[in-house]
């Protein structure tokens, strides 16, 4: 979209969005306004979940945005970065062991994201999710667990 500023893409996951807008970039924490709303060159009075939009946003220069930013409704639970987050992974094809420590590249939709193994809680069968072992000092290929996991940035 020529010649009007900072044209953040994305699609819209849940909600609306719709021009005059204050929405909120995490985990930036950067909130603006939603100055207007294209899908396929056309403007939109409101994007619905599903859409691919690319929407122009007042005040906010390109290099304060980057790739796997969320945008949501500022004035509604606004979307935060988080200190870490508990996840269910299955350890498919790795050399050796897997420790507390370990910090491998995540992608998670469009971004790629460094995050350490904060704790392994638990190792569970992967058929049933039932717990096998607690907090085990490691995990390997064919293992599922449940790990809480720590963004670099």
């Amino acid at each position: 979209i020529g010649g009007i500023g900072t044209v953040p893409v994305g699609r819209v996951e849940t909600g609306i969005l719709k021009p005059g807008m204050l929405v909120t970039f995490a985990p930036a924490a950067l909130t603006t306004e939603v100055k207007s709303v294209e899908m396929h060159h056309e403007a939109l009075t409101e994007a619905l979940p599903g859409d691919n939009v690319g929407f122009n946003v007042k005040n906010i220069s390109v290099k304060e945005l980057r790739r796997g930013y969320v945008a949501g409704d500022s004035k509604n639970q606004p979307p935060r970065g988080a200190a870490d987050f508990t996840a269910q992974v299955i350890v498919l094809n790795h050399p050796g062991q897997i420790s507390n420590g370990y910090t491998p590249v995540l992608d998670c939709h469009t971004a790629h994201i460094a995050c350490k193994f904060a704790e392994i809680k638990e190792k569970c069968d992967r058929r049933t999710g039932k717990t096998t072992e607690e907090n085990p000092k490691s995990i390997k290929s064919g293992d599922a667990a449940i790990v809480m996991l720590q963004p670099t940035k």
